[in-house]
C-alpha cells in the first residue's frame, strides 16, 4: 500500500491514540504483547476472525467514496485501489478496494484483517473495518495525510529531508517491526517491507503498513517455505533464491530502507551505469570503507550537504550494514537494531559472530544466487501489494520466480 492515506496503520497519523500499555512496552520497540490464534479460518462468507473490528455495509462505503470515483483515488496496485471516504461521524478513512477473482487476493485479504485487526502499536497501521459483500472486499484504514518515506525521499520535486528525521523514521519503523518479531505470538513476518510501505503523520512518525503478504511463525518455527513475494531490491538472497522465510528476511528488507534513508537513492535504478543499478551491491563496498575510515562522503546523499551528526550516521551505517549480510543468521534482531537507533550513547554489539575482516557482508556480488537475483531485479521490480500513487502500473501482477 502506498498512500498518504491510510493512517493508523497506514501513516500519517489521524488514528487513535495507543494506550500506555500499546505505545510503551517494557521492550524498547513498547506495544503490548499480541496474542492470537494462527489458525483462524476465513470463508467468503464473512467468516474471518477479527476480535472487535467493525464490519461495514458496502453501500456504506460505497457512498462516503463517492461511488468509488476516481476523484477520490489515493493510490492503486495491482490489486486494488485505495480511495478518500469520510464516515458519518465526520472521520476520515482510507478504503482499500481488493480486485475480485483472485485467490491470492482473497488470501491477502484474509491476512490483512486478522492480522492487523490483533496488533497494536503506535508505529503500526490500525484497521478501522472491513466489508464482505458478494465479491467485494474492502478493507478501511484511519485516513494518512503525508503520504509515504518514498514519496518524500524520492519524490519529483519534494525537498530535502533532513538527517534527523530521516533517523527518526528508521526508529519508529525500527520499533513497530521490533513489536511484529519479538512481541507478538505467534510472530508475524512482514514479507514486504519497503519505503513506500512506511508511513508518515505530520509530524514524520512513522507507521508500517500493508500486511497484505505477512505470515505467522510460531516460536518453535524455524522457518516458513512459502512462495517468494516482495518487491525486488528488497528481497533478502536466501528468501529470493529458496523461498525460506524468517524474520531475517524482513531485517534484510529494512537495511534496504536503511539504505534509502543514508543515500537518497532507490533500491533498483535502472538508469545507474551498468552494475550499479542494485542499491544493495553498489553499497556494500562503500559501506566496509565507511566503517574503516569513518568517512562518508561517497556514501551519503549529496543534498544533506554534509549537515548530520558523525556519531549518528556511523551507527547507521553499522545497523545497515549487518541487516543486510548474506548470512540470515548473522543478521541482528530488530530489538537490537531499535536499541541502536534510539541511542546512541549505547554500545549494542551488532556482530553476531562475524569477526572483523571475515564478514560475507561485502563479497557476495558474484555468488550465483545473487547474480540470478540481479538478472531478476532488473528485469520487473514490483511483485508487492504495494498501492503506489508514484507507480501505479509497476508490477500490477504478482508471480513466482
Amino acid at each position: 500500500m502506498n498512500f498518504s492515506m491510510l493512517g493508523g496503520g497506514g501513516g500519517p497519523g489521524m488514528s487513535t491514540p495507543p494506550t500506555m500499555s500499546q505505545a510503551y512496552g517494557q521492550q524498547p520497540w513498547g506495544g503490548a504483547s499480541a496474542n492470537y490464534s494462527a489458525t483462524s479460518a476465513a470463508s467468503a462468507s464473512g467468516d474471518l476472525s477479527v476480535g472487535n473490528t467493525k464490519a461495514f455495509a458496502f453501500d456504506e462505503l460505497y457512498g462516503i467514496t463517492g461511488g468509488f470515483a476516481r476523484e477520490n483515488v489515493l493510490g492503486e496496485g495491482g490489486f486494488g485501489c485505495v480511495f478518500k471516504g469520510t464516515l458519518g461521524d465526520g472521520k476520515v478513512v482510507a478504503v482499500k478496494q481488493l480486485k475480485g477473482g483472485g485467490g491470492q487476493g482473497e488470501r491477502e485479504f484474509q491476512a490483512e484483517v486478522e492480522i492487523i485487526s490483533r496488533v497494536h502499536h503506535r508505529h503500526l497501521v490500525s484497521l478501522v473495518g472491513y466489508c464482505i459483500a458478494e465479491d467485494h472486499r474492502l478493507l478501511v484504514y484511519d485516513y494518512v495525510s503525508n503520504n509515504t518515506l518514498h514519496h518524500h525521499l524520492h519524490g519529483r520535486g519534494r525537498p530535502v529531508m533532513d538527517w534527523p528525521t530521516r533517523v527518526k523514521i528508521a526508529a519508529g519503523s525500527a520499533r513497530g517491526l521490533a513489536y511484529l518479531h519479538e512481541d507478538c505470538h505467534p510472530r508475524i513476518i512482514h514479507r514486504d517491507i519497503k519505503s513506500s510501505n512506511i508511513l508518515l503523520d505530520d509530524q514524520f512518525e512513522a507507521q508500517v503498513a500493508d500486511f497484505g503478504l505477512a505470515r505467522l511463525a510460531e516460536n518453535d518455527v524455524t522457518h516458513i517455505s512459502t512462495r517468494v513475494m516482495g518487491t525486488f531490491g528488497y528481497l533478502a538472497p536466501e528468501y529470493a533464491s529458496t523461498g525460506k522465510l524468517t524474520e531475517k528476511s524482513d531485517v534484510f528488507s529494512f537495511g534496504v530502507v536503511l539504505l534509502e534513508l543514508i543515500t537518497g537513492r532507490k533500491p533498483v535504478d535502472s538508469s545507474r551505469p551498468l552494475g550499479d543499478e542494485s542499491l544493495v551491491e553498489w553499497s556494500r563496498p562503500l559501506l566496509n570503507r565507511a566503517i574503516e575510515t569513518q568517512e562518508f562522503d561517497e556514501l551519503v546523499d549529496v543534498r544533506l550537504e554534509g549537515n548530520f551528526d558523525d556519531v549518528e550516521m556511523f551507527r547507521v551505517i553499522e545497523a545497515t550494514a549487518a541487516c543486510i549480510r548474506h548470512s540470515a543468521a548473522r543478521r541482528p534482531k530488530m530489538g537490537q537494531i531499535v536499541r541502536v537507533l534510539d541511542d546512541s550513547l549505547t554500545d549494542v554489539d551488532l556482530s553476531n559472530g562475524v569477526q572483523p575482516g571475515k564478514s560475507q557482508m561485502f563479497n557476495v556480488a558474484n555468488t550465483a544466487d545473487i547474480r540470478q537475483f540481479q538478472r531478476m531485479a532488473f528485469g520487473s521490480q514490483d511483485f508487492s501489494s504495494d498501492y503506489s500513487q508514484s507507480r501505479p502500473s509497476i508490477g500490477s501482477s504478482r508471480r513466482d520466480f
